[in-house]
């Protein structure tokens, strides 16, 4: 199976960490995975923001960075949420029928990574040992748009040592949203502080969750108060095999 990273442009930037988890783990699962070196942003940004036509280069880009893999993996569900629901849109306003069937080819082998664990390696118990309490955000995007239902849960569950405890109104935005936290900053910051107490009240000294947006939002909040919770991506966890910080 010829399996490619999609990093996203926010992990690349900023977490880069999570790629190379993401690499360790699938390695360990006995795959090898390639990195197009000419894939950009998914042009998630320029779409929720309404520049359509920005978006059709980049969708082109992303369709042919990508062409020929059996699958592509993302450690980000609203990447991936944004190539499987909306570049199909992208490419029929553009009125370009090869780029539509180019989407056509591509978006449906594109995966958050917990769907390409459970639905398409059959795996579960990846074995990881991470020995600490964790709890899980479940993002709007894997929840909304891709419904990952209860595969990053599963995953946690099989992982040794680890502890997996409930949040409570887990499924409440934290207020991050991308565009949503620049325009809305007060509305976002007050989200995002209901998040924090309810990540204290879990009682987990980890939280995580399938996007990194999410968490460096979650994370910024947490530090500024002190906390001594900390925040990992799902991919970092999964990747764990009881040598961690």
């Amino acid at each position: 199976m010829r399996i490619a990273l999609f990093i996203t442009c926010f992990n690349d930037l900023l977490f880069p960490e999570v790629g190379r988890a993401v690499v360790t783990l699938l390695g360990r699962l006995g795959h090898e995975v390639e990195f197009p070196a000419a894939q950009t942003c998914c042009g998630q940004m320029h779409f929720n923001s309404g520049y359509r036509d920005e978006c059709i280069p980049l969708v082109r880009r992303f369709a042919d960075a990508f062409a020929g893999y059996d699958a592509v993996v993302t450690p980000s569900a609203s990447c991936a949420a944004m190539v499987r629901h909306h570049h199909g849109t992208v490419a029929g306003e553009a009125g370009d029928s090869s780029l539509v069937d180019s989407v056509g080819d591509v978006a449906p082998r594109v995966y958050e990574l917990s769907e390409f664990l459970v639905d398409v390696l059959g795996v579960i118990d990846v074995g990881a040992r991470f020995a600490h309490t964790v709890a899980l955000h479940p993002t709007c995007h894997s929840q909304r748009l891709l419904r990952v239902g209860d595969r990053p849960s599963r995953l946690l569950n099989a992982v040794d040592g680890l502890t997996l405890v409930d949040m409570p109104n887990a499924d409440e935005c934290c207020g991050f949203g991308g565009m949503f936290a620049v325009k809305n900053a007060a509305t976002s910051v007050a989200m995002g502080l209901d998040k924090v107490d309810h990540v204290h009240a879990s009682g987990a000294e980890v939280l995580t969750a399938a996007d990194t947006s999410c968490l460096m939002h979650i994370g910024g909040l947490l530090s500024r108060q002190g906390s001594p919770v900390r925040v990992m991506h799902l991919a970092e966890i999964l990747a764990e095999t009881g040598t961690e910080r």
